[in-house]
């Protein structure tokens, strides 16, 4: 299968405007956000929508974490982002840690 020419120049327009992770899953928030909002999407969505966030992020767990503390930890502060309680912000702020 080729990559066709559309994808190819959305793949560069995407670079190109500086869109990474970060830009992305504060897209998908705000698009949560507003389809909620709409009511569009139920409360049992958005639970369906951060549980399969949690549950790719929870196999990249640190060592010294937990899974299932990890994955807690995960929800919870999607918890939040979703509820517009906490913001998107420098990953390294919000770095996880060992609870030794």
């Amino acid at each position: 299968m080729t990559i066709g020419m559309e994808q190819k120049k959305l793949h560069y327009d995407l670079k190109n405007v500086g869109l990474r992770a970060q830009a992305t899953a504060a897209g998908l928030v705000q698009l949560c956000k507003e389809l909620k909002s709409a009511g569009v999407l139920t409360d049992d969505a958005v639970h369906r929508i951060k549980e399969s966030i949690a549950d790719e992020i929870a196999l990249t767990a640190p060592r010294p974490l937990l899974r299932a503390e990890f994955r807690q930890e995960i929800c919870s502060r999607l918890d939040s982002i979703f509820s517009g309680e906490q913001k998107l912000g420098d990953a390294e702020a919000l770095a996880f840690t060992s609870h030794s």
